[in-house]
């Protein structure tokens, strides 16, 4: 049974579902076909919840919805009108930095502890998390299961969920050639918008939505896309990859590989077990980063209008692109280079960033890599990156300059007096390691993020429709009514 769905809650009626092929009218012409939407149809059909580890994934969700009612019932019934904070006009004009007002059951960010996926630090996640064979890494497809169930997946689960997600790994040949044919110098980000949007008439939740399902399936055929979208993620972005940057000569994909394996060898730029752990535990660290940051949010704010997974990660990813949230490791591994380059091959010392630093700071430029809107403390990512790239490249040139950065580059920026968090975070160190394995095409590395980070995004449009959550829609303001609400 599904009745938990939702909590008991009551839902708004059906509206605001865009589930319609008719977007692909704006396609070329050969989207346009009804044998190419047909095509898409079958390929969304070809695997569903038959399958024995889909049914224990279900049934591990469902137990979790059933615990948690109580818990969403009390707080909806008794103390909804309780409040847990208060919204200032900074906040308001501030981008609504601060504001507690999502639901958001996957992970949550401590400002001294960091992320915790289902309450497990990060560094809990990569002990405790099943790990390819011979390998040291959490597997990100274990933290998927983690993410949707609170519970840790065994080594046997966590097999025949990378079984199934390569199952589910399908891409119609439509969408190949749309890719294909799209010229060299449209960004990767651009052309995995595209994709992922080509994908949808695949869409189980689409079907089943235009069909009338009852609400409390939501859940289910989210989850079947969700699935859908993750195993077909990394086969789209390897395809861009090898498209832009090798003349279109594709690897194939290798079902008995992990699913960050597999990504990492189809990217082919390097074949060794090493690459492979530096791929899953970028994709690990990546998965999931609470409700608030732009990809999560925009996933979440279009789902709320029942838009089926594809489009809601679409725009997720579209969010993704945007320079204040995507590009930050591809700007931090520049910084570095420059830095490098400036320094004439000089070895790096404290004493030589430092002052480094003093004048970067002088000119009125930015060091990017350092801070960040919620921590308060080196970040864990960080750390964790740190120890990796300390065991497998420690003569790096840019490593050892990002780690002098580190002992040199925070007491400077405490000393302005002006920075709330002067430590590292993720971005300062991840392009450092995809460089190191030859990912040196830095254009790429935001696709390489939002396959990571459709873990978490498709995980909490699963437990969005569980929970029933309505549309989203806060109240807007105006100048004006600001000032008028201050002088009431």
């Amino acid at each position: 049974s599904s009745s938990f769905a939702g909590f008991g809650l009551r839902r708004d009626s059906k509206h605001g579902a865009a589930n319609s092929p008719l977007l692909f009218r704006s396609f070329p012409a050969m989207l346009a076909t009804r044998s190419a939407v047909r095509a898409a149809r079958l390929a969304g059909r070809r695997y569903n919840s038959s399958s024995p580890i889909v049914s224990t994934l279900q049934n591990k969700i469902e137990a979790l919805a059933k615990k948690k009612t109580p818990q969403m019932m009390s707080l909806r019934k008794e103390l909804a009108n309780t409040p847990i904070g208060e919204v200032t006009i900074g906040m308001c004009i501030g981008g609504a930095r601060g504001v507690k007002c999502l639901l958001s059951e996957t992970s949550l960010l401590d400002p001294m502890e960091g992320i915790r996926y289902r309450g497990r630090t990060l560094e809990e996640c990569m002990a405790q998390l099943p790990t390819a064979p011979g390998g040291k890494v959490g597997l990100p497809e274990a933290s998927l299961w983690l993410l949707l169930t609170d519970e840790m997946p065994t080594s046997a689960e966590t097999t025949a969920l990378s079984e199934e997600l390569h199952k589910r790994s399908h891409i119609p040949e439509y969408v190949y050639k749309l890719i294909d044919n799209l010229p060299r110098d449209v960004h990767p980000m651009t052309q995995l918008s595209m994709g992922l949007l080509a994908l949808q008439p695949g869409s189980k939740f689409g079907q089943a939505y235009r069909a009338g399902c009852k609400k409390s399936d939501y859940w289910i055929h989210t989850l079947e896309d969700s699935l859908n979208l993750v195993g077909q993620i990394p086969l789209l972005s390897a395809r861009i990859f090898r498209n832009v940057f090798f003349d279109g000569k594709h690897i194939p994909s290798d079902p008995s590989l992990d699913w960050a394996g597999n990504y990492a060898q189809m990217l082919g730029v390097n074949d060794t077990e090493e690459f492979k752990e530096v791929t899953r535990l970028y994709l690990m660290l990546h998965a999931d980063h609470e409700g608030g940051n732009v990809s999560a949010h925009t996933t979440h704010l279009v789902g709320s209008a029942l838009s089926d997974p594809y489009y809601a990660y679409t725009a997720g990813v579209c969010g993704l692109a945007g320079p204040l949230h995507g590009l930050a490791n591809q700007e931090c591994l520049r910084w570095l280079k420059d830095t490098h380059k400036n320094l004439g091959g000089k070895e790096p010392t404290v004493e030589m960033l430092t002052q480094y630093a003093k004048d970067t700071l002088a000119a009125g430029k930015v060091i990017p890599g350092f801070g960040h809107g919620v921590l308060r403390k080196t970040d864990p990512r960080y750390m964790i990156q740190r120890d990796f790239a300390k065991k497998h490249f420690p003569d790096d040139p840019l490593f050892k300059l990002a780690n002098v950065c580190y002992e040199a580059i925070p007491p400077v920026l405490e000393a302005t007096g002006k920075v709330k968090n002067p430590w590292p975070n993720v971005d300062a160190l991840s392009g450092t390691c995809m460089q190191r394995y030859g990912l040196t095409q830095e254009d790429y590395y935001t696709v390489v993020f939002a396959v990571s980070r459709s873990l978490g995004c498709v995980s909490n449009l699963v437990w969005s429709r569980i929970m029933g959550l309505p549309i989203e829609r806060p109240k807007s303001m105006t100048l004006d009514s600001l000032e008028a609400y201050v002088k009431k």
